[in-house]
């Protein structure tokens, strides 16, 4: 090799050298008097310089695999992090003996980590710490939503690595409130007629019996001369007679009109990410046949029902996996099963779904709105069709329900209270005395329980809200 480039090679190595010293010496290790001043904490893929105040001749590291050494001089060892773990670094002097031995511990580089973790979740309580070779979390953030930011950004540098020790703080509990409101509104009107012909001679073959309506045997007795009934709200009979032919018309007329009212307010408490149920009904049996010819019974919950899943995502944010139900047995739907079982059906107004408000608002999750309409016209043959007379031959029957229903839920975030401030249904009521009973005829005390319940007793609730019977 020329001199020439034996002095290229030679400037380009200390180039190198010098540009990886001022690296390097980022962070320093002292050893002074043969004693490491600490153990030494390398971040993996960067380099450390150790420094001793005595020269040293030899030096060895346990695990390769995990730091690599190279001198820089008799005095300052250049240190590099390859994997996590922990090994020993050995120091020898010119004469043999030994001068000290360093802990190197190689962890995760999370410099950038934390600098990434203030700039997306500025002001947390979130502290950053290597466990071998994953990350550890640990502190209160202020919401869920925080949270998952943290782990998710932590994942990116150590992809199933993280051990997650935060919590979140604030109130965490949400109370439900539900309240389905249901009107169903129906209207029947019926005008019916029915026309009966007899002779007084049965055995004649000119007796005849017909009608338009359902209450033939009613028209056929107004023919003849006698009375009816009437399953209708009115009535009205009319008989004549034209030679040995009796005649009778009879007309039924039927208004119906109703109202159903139905109202419910479930409440019920969770913790948030913990699902809460509720049913306030009862159980209806309903028997099964199995396959060895055995019969057992199975309940099937009826009632107000409540399942949900609050989450606290970000303050007074929350969000709601909720399902709800109203159902109540049915009466007039039933079947049939085996000998001498009868079943009722069920009318069930269900809701799933999944939504997301603030502390205190409120949303209408469902809603529905159904009309049915049913009308019928039945008349005798020709007779029916005749101007205005026609209409003592015809029926006509109309029908119409209507039903309106929605689902409204507000949420809210809550904190257990002491028990001596609430108040119960109860606390307004007592027992009366023998005197009040049999004397006054009072089924129940006048007053309210002592302390602090009895105060929140006393208070008037005369509003929609609050427990009163009267």
């Amino acid at each position: 090799m020329s001199m020439h480039r034996l002095f290229a090679a030679g400037m380009l190595g200390v180039s190198l050298t010098m540009t990886a010293i001022p690296s390097a010496q980022a962070e320093t290790l002292k050893i002074v008097n043969g004693a490491a001043t600490s153990a030494l904490n390398v971040p993996m893929n960067r380099a450390v310089v150790v420094e001793s105040d005595q020269p040293f001749a030899e030096l060895s590291i346990a695990n390769p695999g995990i730091a690599d050494i190279s001198t820089l001089s008799d005095k300052s060892i250049y240190v590099l992090g390859k994997a996590p773990g922990r090994t020993t670094l050995t120091l020898l002097a010119p004469d043999g003996q030994l001068i000290t031995n360093v802990d190197v511990q190689v962890s995760l580089d999370i410099a950038e980590f934390k600098e990434r973790l203030q700039q997306i979740l500025p002001g947390e309580n979130i502290e950053v710490r290597t466990a071998n070779d994953g990350i550890v979390l640990s502190g209160v953030v202020s919401s869920t939503a925080k949270l998952d930011r943290a782990l998710d950004l932590a994942g990116r540098y150590a992809p199933d690595r993280v051990s997650n020790l935060m919590s979140v703080g604030g109130v965490q509990q949400v109370m439900l409130k539900v309240r389905f409101a249901e009107m169903q509104r129906s209207v029947t009107k019926r005008l019916s007629s029915s026309l009966g012909v007899s002779t007084p001679d049965p055995t004649r073959s000119l007796n005849v019996e017909a009608g338009t309506g359902v209450n033939l045997n009613g028209a056929v007795s107004v023919a003849r001369g006698g009375g009816f009934s009437t399953a209708q709200t009115g009535g009205f009979g009319v008989g004549f007679t034209a030679g040995s032919i009796q005649f009778g018309v009879l007309l039924e007329a039927l208004e119906n009109k109703g109202l159903v009212r139905t109202l419910s307010e479930p409440n019920l408490t969770a913790l948030s990410g913990q699902e809460a149920k509720f049913l306030a009904g009862g159980e209806y049996p309903i028997p099964v046949q199995n396959t060895n010819d055995t019969v057992t019974v199975e309940y099937k919950p009826f009632g107000v029902e409540l399942a949900f899943t609050p989450r606290v995502v970000d303050g007074d944010i929350i969000n709601l996996a909720i399902n709800a139900a109203v159902s109540s047995i049915d009466t007039t739907v039933q079947t049939s099963v085996g000998t001498g079982i009868t079943l009722n059906a069920f009318k069930r107004r269900e809701t799933e779904t999944t939504v997301e408000m603030r502390d205190g608002e409120s949303f209408a999750i469902a809603g529905l709105l159904q009309d049915d309409f049913t009308d019928s016209n039945g008349q005798i043959p020709w007779l029916g069709d005749v101007p205005v007379l026609g209409a003592l031959f015809r029926s006509a029957d109309f029908q119409r329900n209507q039903t309106e229903l929605v689902i409204i839920i507000t949420p809210h975030l809550v904190s257990p209270t002491r028990g001596e401030a609430l108040a119960l249904p109860t606390d307004r009521v007592k027992a009366p005395t023998e005197a009040e009973l049999f004397l006054f005829g009072k089924t129940a005390s006048q007053g309210a329980s002592k302390g602090a319940i009895g105060e929140v007793a006393r208070q008037d609730y005369s509003g929609s809200y609050g427990y009163v019977m009267e």
